[in-house]
C-alpha cells in the first residue's frame, strides 16, 4: 500500500481519499493524510462486542443503522477532515440526506471511539470537538485501560461508566442496554 506523495502541497479533498484504495489506513485532517496504526486484538474485539449489540438493536427498532470498521466521516470542509469511527449509529432520518457514494457527508446521532495504547487525551478531544462541531450528538469513548467508557453530549458534560453501569441513552437509542461489563467480559484480557 502507498501513502501520497508528501511533495504534493495542495490539500487533498475526502473525495480524492475515498478514491485511493490503495493506501494505507489513515485520516484526511485539514487536507492531509494522517497515517493510523492497525489496532490491536483487544480493541477488535471490543469493537466487535459493541457494533454487534448496536446492530441488534437498530435491526430490532428500524430506527437507523450502525456500522463499523473505521467509518470515514466529514467533520469539515474546505480544507477536508475526515475523521475515522471506530463505530457510529446513524437515524433513518439523518441516513436519507447524505450523498450516495464516498465517505458519510452526514453527521450521525453516535459516534463511538475505542482508545488504543498510544492514543493521546488531548488528540482524542480534539477529534470529538470536531464531531460535536460537524453536528454529532454523542460520543461515546471506550478506555480499555481503565475498563471504562466515557459518554460525552458535549465537551463539558459527560459521564464515566465502569463495570457495573450499564451503557444506554434513551434519547437517541430508546430500548438500548448494554453492561459495561460486557465489552471488557473476557478474563484473558486483563487492564493494563
Amino acid at each position: 500500500m502507498a501513502l501520497l506523495s508528501k511533495s504534493e502541497n495542495r490539500p487533498v479533498t475526502g473525495e480524492e481519499l475515498f478514491r485511493r484504495p490503495d493506501l494505507e489506513p489513515c485520516e484526511l485532517v485539514e487536507g492531509k493524510i494522517v497515517p493510523m496504526s492497525p489496532t490491536g486484538f483487544l480493541h477488535g474485539d471490543i469493537e466487535a462486542e459493541l457494533g454487534m449489540a448496536l446492530r441488534t438493536w437498530t435491526r430490532k427498532t428500524r430506527r437507523g443503522r450502525a456500522a463499523g470498521g473505521e467509518v470515514g466521516i466529514y467533520v469539515r470542509r474546505d480544507p477536508d477532515t475526515v475523521r475515522a469511527a471506530d463505530l457510529l449509529y446513524i437515524s433513518y432520518e439523518r441516513l436519507a440526506r447524505r450523498m450516495p457514494a464516498g465517505y458519510l457527508d452526514v453527521a450521525p446521532e453516535l459516534v463511538v471511539e475505542i482508545l488504543s495504547p498510544d492514543d493521546r487525551w488531548d488528540d482524542v478531544m480534539e477529534k470529538l470537538a470536531e464531531y460535536f462541531q460537524a453536528g454529532v450528538d454523542r460520543v461515546w469513548v471506550v478506555a480499555p485501560k481503565l475498563r471504562s467508557v466515557f459518554a460525552y453530549r458535549s465537551l463539558t458534560e459527560s459521564r464515566q461508566l465502569e463495570e457495573g453501569d450499564v451503557l444506554a441513552d434513551e434519547e437517541i437509542l430508546p430500548g438500548f442496554a448494554l453492561p459495561v461489563a460486557h465489552l471488557f467480559q473476557d478474563g484473558a484480557f486483563p487492564a493494563r
